[in-house]
């Protein structure tokens, strides 16, 4: 049985004051060793007993602020429920949809509730906390909400219709940030929160090769301080400044920044670029132990006193190394994006052909009942490359990259260390991706293109994910590229309320036709419960034209087969009951309402370009 999320009244998560009347919090034991495994490995004898003293205090002070309903709730809490066919994510930037003399926040809280109540149950609202660059990822105050956006009440009010995921943008800070300008003003509490050299040279040209990065930028950036000039180390930005996780007080630190997000309304906390979090010169900087031990440890935090939130990954990095991040399904990451997906699915439409995407698609199998992928397709970045990088020919990725330049986008690059620069992701919106403004097409054509790429990702095991852009289907905004002078830019327009009331309720508008096709789908998805995350899949490759896949409850009770045309030709399918090995008699395609029936023990089917059949067992 599903976490009934809305039967949850906010105001019963949390008290506004600690209440330190009770009892005062103890670590189960189980639980207290596992920390302290954690920070021995961690620093070794630098601190240990000091750093669980410490790490036990936050976390009461933490469970002092939850209220007996929160206390009690938990008890028949579930973690093998966290997640179900209900769970569809919508993401979006908190002033992305703005209106005149209105707070952000307050705006989107009424459009969501208007149009999307019932279709989405959770919300990720970008970083939403002061920044001075990158729209939020260079963060000033991470306990803060920006002025601009709104409060942190505006954020509570949008909780009581929709989970909320927050950012953990704990891999760096801004360079503006207080934290900062105390390590400039020489501040001893705060010399050792970055990772400092007073000079370049202070990396051997053998180290630099070694360290990967998302960038082509230089990893030190130079900065005055009082007491003369150090070289910091920027994996994003000069204007982003890692943290420095060899100080335990750094670590400390953002996990008491953890546990408040939890207490402001976090049900899910996405861990962005987290793969970068450990330095050690001499090593890659990527995938580090100490990075898995980090995120364990915080699952270990979780576990103990908010056993309802999930750590979500942002690693967008080969596939192997992402699926790392889950661990054994128990003790890291409960959910991973799934980087490897946008780029095959736009690799299928592009070559109209599906092998490569059913072949990969074959091998996702949940690693536990606790932990799932999160499918995705596009993002305020754009579509990330680096997971298909061992499972497409790098001429094949260039291929991708080259439809993308003829479709108005742009390619970011990463530094490989040897002084070769590579596809690290392509920017651009999901809409141009998928369909050539330049083309001489009917826009039903292309719609149906666009609704069928985003059917793949409702189809896959795990949780669904949308961007706001993506599901409007908007086009590339060149412009805000020009004005911003930043690539990413392309899929992050700004959107006035009324306009896109006009264009919501404007039948002839490609955002209402795109829009009521994906909300249409989305709201038959969540009542099937052959697409809970748990429940089993099979991928069939009958037909390098059509992408097949059945789901099925784990009693196979209900059965769903869902055949998507990745084709701008008809095509037509006979299967065999050998082939489906269900236990079927009588279908019904639930998007169509046609019934379907087996002929000599085969089914056949017919679909149109770019069609969607979802098969239920009758």
């Amino acid at each position: 049985m599903a976490v009934n999320h809305q039967n949850m009244d906010r105001r019963n998560f949390h008290h506004l004051q600690p209440d330190y009347t009770r009892p005062i919090y103890k670590i189960p034991e189980e639980i207290k060793e596992r920390i302290e495994s954690k920070l021995r490995f961690l620093y070794q004898n630098n601190c240990p007993d000091y750093c669980f003293k410490e790490l036990e205090r936050i976390l009461q002070v933490y469970y002092a602020h939850k209220t007996p309903q929160m206390l009690e709730w938990e008890k028949s809490f579930k973690p093998e429920n966290r997640f179900s066919e209900q769970d569809i994510i919508l993401i979006t930037y908190g002033d992305l949809i703005r209106r005149a003399r209105e707070k952000p926040l307050k705006t989107i809280k009424k459009l969501l509730k208007k149009y999307l109540n019932g279709v989405f149950n959770t919300v990720h609202i970008l970083p939403f906390f002061p920044y001075s660059s990158d729209r939020g990822f260079a963060v000033m105050d991470f306990e803060e909400v920006d002025p601009n956006l709104g409060t942190w009440d505006d954020l509570l009010e949008l909780k009581s219709d929709f989970k909320l995921m927050f950012d953990g943008v704990f891999n760096h800070v801004s360079s503006k940030s207080r934290w900062f300008q105390e390590f400039l003003n020489q501040n001893p509490a705060f010399v050792d929160f970055f990772t400092v050299f007073s000079t370049k040279n202070e990396i051997s040209t053998d180290h630099l090769k070694l360290i990967v990065r998302p960038r082509t930028s230089e990893v030190l950036s130079s900065f005055h301080t009082l007491y003369g000039t150090r070289m910091v180390w920027t994996t994003f930005s000069p204007d982003q400044i890692d943290l420095n996780y060899h100080n335990p007080r750094v670590l400390l630190k953002m996990i008491e920044i953890l546990l408040t997000y939890v207490r402001r309304g976090a049900d899910l906390i996405r861990l962005d670029a987290v793969t970068y979090l450990w330095e050690e010169l001499g090593t890659s900087c990527v995938h580090l132990e100490q990075t898995h031990v980090i995120i364990r440890l915080f699952r270990d935090i979780l576990n103990a006193v908010a056993p309802h939130v999930a750590i979500i990954t942002e690693t967008n990095v080969p596939h192997q190394d992402n699926i790392r991040y889950m661990g054994n399904g128990y003790e890291e990451a409960q959910m991973i994006y799934n980087f490897a997906l946008p780029p095959l699915v736009l690799h299928a439409f592009q070559n109209e052909n599906s092998h490569v995407l059913s072949d990969w698609a074959a091998s996702i199998k949940p690693v536990s009942e606790q932990s799932t992928f999160f499918n995705f397709l596009d993002s305020h970045d754009g579509i990330g490359v680096m997971a298909v990088k061992d499972i497409l020919p790098p001429e094949e990725i260039d291929m991708i990259a080259l439809k993308v330049l003829e479709h108005g986008g742009y390619i970011s690059y990463k530094a490989n260390g040897d002084g070769t620069n590579s596809p690290y992701e392509f920017n651009i919106t999901w809409w141009s991706a998928i369909n050539n403004d330049d083309a001489d097409e009917p826009i039903d054509l292309q719609v149906n293109r666009y609704i069928a790429s985003r059917a793949i990702a409702l189809v896959l095991t795990g949780v669904p994910g949308i961007y706001i852009h993506g599901l409007l289907g908007s086009k590339n905004d060149a412009e805000l590229v020009i004005e911003e002078k930043q690539t990413r830019s392309i899929n992050r327009k700004n959107i006035k309320a009324d306009e896109l009331l006009n264009s919501l309720e404007s039948s002839r508008s490609t955002t209402f036709m795109v829009t009521t096709r994906l909300i249409r789908l989305i709201k038959k998805r969540i009542r099937e419960k052959v697409f809970h995350p748990n429940a089993p899949q099979r991928i069939l490759p009958l037909s390098d034209a059509l992408f097949t896949v059945m789901r099925f409850t784990e009693d196979q009770s209900e059965f769903l087969l869902s055949v998507i045309n990745v084709t701008s030709k008809p095509q037509q399918l006979n299967i065999s009951k050998k082939q489906l090995q269900a236990p079927v008699v009588h279908w019904k395609d639930i998007i169509s309402k046609k019934p379907y029936e087996w002929k000599k023990d085969n089914l056949h089917l017919e679909l149109a370009p770019y069609q969607i059949i979802w098969l239920k067992s009758q």
